[in-house]
């Protein structure tokens, strides 16, 4: 992070007072972008805080930097870092990477065994979430948890989701699962100790794995292009279906 008059910690209950900042910029945010995060409370955010599931940036003299927070689903076999924001006066310097670098660890050491996911539409967050481990994954491998699904209520791109049936949406689905990055780090010391591997054929071969991090510019041309066809799709659909009670309307009154 660029500026080192900011401190990133975790929340705790003498922070409540920023509550409001916070859910007024989360709102005016999700405005500007014309996207939408699940709306939430002073009350709510201030829960979080009381429950140490949360992480805060502050100036040195207690100015409000930004801000996230813990969410667990399914019973906690899921966990969400959500609401992530931060002060337009701070923007660009670091602080979004640090505060998710931040509220990344408090999950891991809250829900060690617990899936971390998240749903954006910023390109900015996909590239903090990949350097943190997380892979983009379908809707289906996130948490079945109706509250969960319900704060998407409140995204101006809702009926992208429920038109989709909840399968996709402009949102970009990551997962950073803790049994298979078990597993890869598992892969890659044995990978270290022999560089080849013998096939069940008696093969020698290089193992190698496409990896989302090395393709991070062709991805970011695949969510552009997702957004145009299912926000086109969408228009269409609500074209065709404004023409369909047109026309209905207007064979009722030729009677």
């Amino acid at each position: 992070m660029e500026n080192k008059d900011i401190i990133v910690r975790a929340a705790t209950a003498n922070d409540k007072h920023y509550a409001k900042t916070i859910t007024d910029e989360m709102e005016a945010s999700a405005k500007a972008r014309g996207t939408g995060i699940a709306k939430r409370s002073p009350e709510y955010v201030s829960l979080k805080m009381d429950e140490g599931k949360a992480v805060i940036a502050l100036t040195k003299a207690g100015e409000w930097v930004g801000f996230c927070y813990i969410e667990a689903w399914g019973h906690g076999k899921f966990v969400a870092n959500s609401g992530l924001i931060v002060s337009p006066a701070f923007r660009g310097h670091g602080v979004a990477k640090a505060i998710k670098e931040k509220i990344f660890e408090l999950s891991r050491q809250k829900y060690p065994d617990s899936k971390i996911f998240g749903l954006t539409t910023g390109l900015a967050v996909m590239k903090i979430n990949s350097d943190l481990g997380y892979e983009p994954v379908t809707y289906s491998q996130l948490t079945d948890d109706e509250e969960f699904w319900k704060g998407c209520r409140s995204c101006v791109n809702f009926d992208v989701l429920t038109a989709k049936n909840r399968t996709n949406c402009l949102c970009t689905a990551m997962l950073y699962d803790p049994v298979e990055k078990a597993k890869e780090a598992e892969e890659k010391a044995a990978a270290e100790k022999n560089k080849l591997v013998v096939t069940p054929g008696g093969n020698m071969e290089t193992r190698k794995k496409r990896k989302f991090k090395g393709n991070f510019s062709l991805f970011e041309r695949w969510v552009r292009y997702k957004k145009y066809v299912l926000l086109k799709s969408m228009r269409r659909d609500n074209s065709s279906g404004a023409a369909g009670n047109n026309k209905k309307r207007f064979f009722f009154w030729g009677l």
